[in-house]
């Protein structure tokens, strides 16, 4: 049976952890973390990122993920927490989830940037 994108996001959601501000700064300070921004390079453009965020659009992130593809970025590592963020939550649960099934397991959900904003976080201008 096919499934919908309420099905969708309800078993990413239900796989994936969704973390605050302060976790993700507490991630990032202690664990070398890395936060990915899954939204299409307009958004980041209009908006910036949080501070040092990779942006991997949410259609290329599988192929950056894979080590055994030529489009691999090496800061993609199974044994380093990865922290996804997009513009309200969705792409980054629905990439968390495909993450997961990559076989990487310290996968957490940030949410929306607004929620990083709203948090406190620092960002800086998309470059």
């Amino acid at each position: 049976m096919a499934a919908n994108v309420k099905e969708l996001m309800a078993a990413a959601n239900a796989a994936v952890p969704k973390i605050t501000s302060d976790e993700a700064r507490k991630l990032i300070a202690e664990s070398d973390a890395l936060v990915v921004d899954v939204r299409d390079a307009p958004e980041v453009q209009a908006s910036g990122k949080v501070k040092g965020a990779l942006n991997v659009s949410r259609g290329m992130l599988e192929f950056r993920a894979d080590p055994d593809t030529p489009y691999h970025n090496a800061e993609f590592r199974r044994d380093r927490p990865i922290i996804l963020y997009c513009a309200s939550g969705g792409r980054s649960a629905l990439s968390a989830k495909a993450l997961k099934d990559m076989g990487y397991e310290k996968v957490y959900n940030l949410g929306g940037f607004t929620d990083w904003v709203d948090g406190g976080g620092e960002t800086e201008p998309a470059g």
